[in-house]
């Protein structure tokens, strides 16, 4: 008896191109959810740190009735501009705005050339006690600002310099975290670049000024910055340095105004307008200088 083959049905399998072009799709598909879903998640964080600046804004513009009644609202009701015109017309702001300018000037250009001789210094000149002394500059990192305090001020006193710009300005020319990027930056920049210079006579100072400092302008804005915003910012070291009325500083009349300097009651708007005003010097710089502090790669040479 002779057997009859059945025919057998075979699935038809797909080309293997169109089942690779399925699977990109599929990966892409997850790829975009993955970056809708990160994108959600970065502006819902970015709202919740800018939302508070947000309020500082609105507020400064509302009334003090409006701000008490509802502090946290984005839009005034109505518009005001009295908590400006008290802030310029009833109080030293002007004043304590022009102390605050001219000590973070003097400041900052200040520390940028020292801390600059100093980091230079520790990173190519070679001296008896150097690891020494960079010992104690990077222990002085690890000391609390607040418990040279009270030396200061005796310092200070004692020196004959206390309620004066000098006094105000000469204890923040150094700063040790400022030594401590300069030195390191000092030192990836390759010693051979110095060669040359030194070979047509040039002396030290003039290699450090002309030659490895334009090298350095990465770390240069990266003092600037850091020197602005800490000496704008500084509080304790003006209480201590200075009582005098007209050495008043933002940071301390700010102080006075949330302490209600210029009346009872919340004063919301005064407070926020004074905050807002102080800002602004501190952002205006980081935007000016933020490219060519990203810009880190400049100056590089290979050996």
């Amino acid at each position: 008896m002779s057997q009859q083959t059945l025919p057998v049905a075979l699935t038809p399998t797909p080309p293997p191109a169109r089942a690779a072009g399925a699977g990109r799709r599929a990966r892409r598909a997850r790829l975009a959810i993955a970056a809708v879903a990160l994108y959600v998640a970065l502006v819902a964080i970015a709202l919740v740190y800018i939302y508070p600046f947000l309020v500082q804004v609105a507020t400064s513009f509302k009334t003090d009735a409006d701000a008490t009644a509802d502090p946290v609202s984005l839009i005034p009701s109505p518009w005001s501009l009295a908590a400006y015109e008290k802030l310029f017309a009833n109080s030293d702001f002007p004043l304590w705005f022009l102390n605050s300018a001219i000590v973070t000037v003097c400041v900052t250009l200040g520390r940028v050339f020292f801390v600059s001789l100093a980091g230079y210094a520790l990173a190519r000149l070679h001296f008896r006690g150097r690891a020494t002394v960079f010992a104690i500059v990077v222990g002085v990192m690890a000391v609390p600002g607040v418990v040279l305090l009270i030396p200061k001020f005796l310092v200070l006193n004692q020196l004959g310099i206390y309620n004066t710009y000098i006094g105000m300005i000469l204890p923040l020319l150094v700063d040790a975290a400022g030594v401590f990027i300069m030195k390191n930056f000092f030192e990836s920049i390759p010693v051979s670049v110095e060669e040359q210079a030194r070979i047509d006579g040039a002396g030290t100072f003039r290699i450090f000024w002309s030659v490895v400092l334009p090298m350095a302008r990465p770390a240069l804005i990266t003092i600037v910055i850091l020197s602005f915003q800490g000496s704008w910012n500084e509080l304790a070291h003006f209480i201590v340095s200075a009582s005098n009325p007209a050495l008043t500083t933002l940071t301390k009349g700010v102080a006075s105004l949330a302490a209600g300097a210029l009346g009872s009651g919340n004063q919301y708007p005064l407070k926020l307008a004074a905050a807002l005003i102080m800002t602004i010097p501190v952002a205006v710089m980081f935007f000016i200088f933020q490219r060519r502090i990203m810009n880190a790669s400049e100056g590089a040479v290979k050996e």
